[in-house]
């Protein structure tokens, strides 16, 4: 019996499960899915406007935050409509427009709108805008109230006087620059950050969770009758560590093609992508031969499995982008081989890199692959030989 065989076998197995397949082929098409819908890309706060009664400097003032960059405005009907959506968070904000509004700025008296709002930030950025929109229609209230002052005649032709006289004064141009390079390029897709730490989350996970393969294996027996043949243990040894290998392949391989088929993710240079998720998958096929050689049956298996997976994933930024990490808990995240990829990863798809502007962390990921390897290796012929 060749080491391909078993590792035939064991992929067989694996993929012969019900379950198993759940978790390699839906589960993690599930997560990207709602990974970037929850969180992928641009979302515009919702400002709900309730106007009682037309006017000419109410519609005025609805068309300016219609105008408005930054939010999306939604019509209501009265105050109360406005107090429920707020509360049911149909909208983060609310302006309500009293019925005076058009009559008392006509007549020279002062007004007061009502904004209404939950204390988060989409509510503040909100206020901003609203403040911004308000302040611009009281400038040109106050400029037909000078010129109706200076030159007489009505509020409204002095309104409209102004605008035209707004529209030959030159105005003051801001320029905004962003210091530094952003961490998310603005063509970088909804589903594209989820997919790089979904396949290292579940690359990583399913190999832990499947080392209890490893450990039916000397249960059952199987071991000491491919010893009874010609079959060598290393031979044993190494067909059960490609197997781990193929197994996390295989896993990476339906996350990459479903993503990239289904959302339209990009993986960057393919050559590059390829030997990322394959170094990642022997470093993975490597953590689950060392928890299968070292636990006693398969329920202390799977469970210390899915916990370190889960956590040693979460630490290297599979649940959270790195990004958002402190100094100190970056420089702790790169103790997980995950960090790396994770590295590797945003290279590729974020600035356009190539193999060689990833060498470094390829070169870590083969460094983990044949530590753990290593050890997994010495620890599993050892089980073996003593049946």
């Amino acid at each position: 019996m060749t080491a391909f065989t078993i590792a035939w076998t064991n992929v067989r197995r694996s993929l012969r499960d019900r379950t198993s397949a759940f978790f390699f082929v839906l589960f993690p098409l599930l997560m990207i899915t709602v990974l970037g819908i929850a969180f992928g890309g641009t979302y515009e706060p919702r400002l709900g406007v309730v106007e009682p009664a037309t006017g000419a400097l109410a519609d005025n003032l609805v068309a300016a935050f219609e105008d408005a960059e930054g939010i999306e405005v939604i019509r209501l009907d009265d105050r109360a409509a406005a107090v429920s959506a707020v509360e049911g968070g149909d909208v983060e904000a609310a302006v309500v427009i009293p019925e005076t509004y058009d009559a008392r700025l006509t007549s020279g008296d002062e007004t007061a709108l009502q904004y209404l709002s939950r204390s988060d930030r989409s509510a503040q950025q909100i206020g901003m805008i609203v403040r911004a929109v308000v302040d611009d229609q009281a400038a040109r209230y106050r400029v037909a109230r000078t010129l109706q002052h200076e030159l007489g005649g009505d509020f409204r032709a002095n309104l409209d006087r102004g605008d035209a006289f707004a529209d030959r004064v030159a105005d003051v141009g801001v320029s905004t620059t962003t210091v530094g390079a952003a961490p998310f390029p603005e063509d970088f897709g909804r589903f594209d950050l989820g997919a790089s730490s979904q396949l290292l989350l579940f690359t990583f996970v399913t190999s832990m969770t499947t080392a209890a393969s490893l450990i039916e294996t000397r249960r059952l027996g199987v071991s000491r009758r491919m010893l009874a043949t010609p079959t060598r243990a290393s031979t044993i040894v190494a067909g059960e560590a490609l197997g781990r290998v193929a197994i996390a392949v295989v896993q990476g391989l339906v996350i990459m093609i479903g993503a990239a088929v289904l959302f339209g993710v990009s993986w960057g240079d393919p050559i590059a992508a390829a030997l990322v998720m394959l170094l990642f998958a022997s470093v993975a096929g490597g953590a689950g031969m060392v928890l299968g050689a070292a636990a006693t049956n398969t329920q202390q298996s799977t469970a210390v499995g899915l916990l370190l997976g889960l956590g040693i994933s979460a630490l290297g930024g599979s649940m959270m982008p790195l990004e958002f990490y402190s100094p100190t808990l970056l420089t702790v995240a790169h103790l997980t081989p995950h960090a790396w990829a994770a590295d590797a990863f945003a290279t590729l798809v974020r600035h356009d890199g190539t193999v060689l502007d990833i060498l470094p962390e390829l070169g870590v990921l083969a460094a983990f692959a044949a530590g753990l390897f290593v050890a997994g290796s010495w620890a599993l012929r050892r089980r073996i030989l003593a049946g």
